[in-house]
């Protein structure tokens, strides 16, 4: 009998984290309405309507009021369960979702597939749960980001522990998408640049916007000295001005649930032009 690999991630932490979310002051997680209204520009360039629409996450309660102005019938997912019974969502992870099959026009998800178990199957069961022609929009934060964090917490004198998430890049989402059996695919790339007088800002933003390791097993924690020296490595890579720029690579990613009036590729080889007569030059 096969075992299951260890997960990544501990659901637990992801629980507390995002029921930590509701507790924080109106506007302290900077990276929502940033994603929110990307997420909102993209759709807005889709002509077709959807009335019966998914939200994965309940925190940002703005993004979920202007879907409702969008859809009849929108329904929350939500993996913190203080979260999810403050505001009315269904308590569950995106991986493991379990809801009728095709009952969804539009799945919209700012922020998470990148700290999923199961990345594929979520995929998977998001795809299931959209009608056909339904789309999947999302975003997270992706690979590049954070780049001179990464290289504080590895400066000499901090233990060698695995802190921070692995990263998702662009290819690697297409591919995903495709795999996971969603048309006309699309991932794209905005950088963000903050920037930071110290080490310790930082790290309360990540917090306030769930970015904070879930990483299973935890981590131990940091020592006195270990965060001495991290902030200390953090602030030599300083500006003039004393800030240090930080790059938060948002990743964003839609696609479509099959359908047969949707537009396909050519099939290979119907062509009728000739790449050779092209090329060749002409006089």
């Amino acid at each position: 009998m096969s075992q299951q690999p260890p997960s990544l991630f501990s659901s637990a932490r992801h629980r507390a984290q995002r029921d930590r979310l509701a507790r924080l002051p109106a506007g302290a997680n900077f990276l929502a309405p940033i994603i929110a209204e990307t997420l909102l520009d993209r759709l807005s360039m889709v002509t077709r309507d959807f009335p019966r629409i998914l939200l994965i996450g309940a925190h940002d309660a703005a993004l979920a009021d202007r879907l409702r102005g969008i859809g009849r019938d929108v329904k929350i997912l939500e993996a913190g369960p203080g979260l999810a019974a403050a505001t009315g969502a269904i308590a569950g992870e995106a991986d493991t979702i379990d809801l009728p099959f095709a009952s969804f026009d539009l799945i919209v998800w700012p922020g998470g597939l990148d700290s999923v178990n199961d990345v594929p199957g979520a995929l998977v069961r998001l795809r299931a749960l959209l009608a056909p022609d339904g789309l999947l929009l999302g975003a997270f934060v992706g690979d590049g980001s954070l780049g001179r964090l990464r290289r504080a917490v590895m400066t000499d004198g901090v233990r060698p522990i695995a802190r921070m998430h692995p990263q998702i890049d662009l290819a690697a989402t297409g591919n995903l998408l495709q795999r996971t059996g969603f048309t006309m695919p699309v991932a794209d790339v905005d950088d963000l640049t903050v920037r930071y007088g110290d080490w310790f800002a930082l790290v309360r933003d990540l917090r306030a916007a769930g970015l904070s390791s879930r990483l299973s097993p935890a981590p131990p924690p940091l020592t006195r000295e270990e965060t001495a020296r991290i902030a200390l490595a953090f602030a030599a890579q300083a500006d003039p001005d004393g800030r240090v720029a930080e790059t938060i690579r948002i990743i964003h990613f839609s696609g479509w649930a099959p359908h047969p009036d949707q537009p396909r590729p050519a099939r290979r080889g119907s062509g009728t032009a000739s790449l050779a007569a092209a090329l060749k030059p002409k006089g």
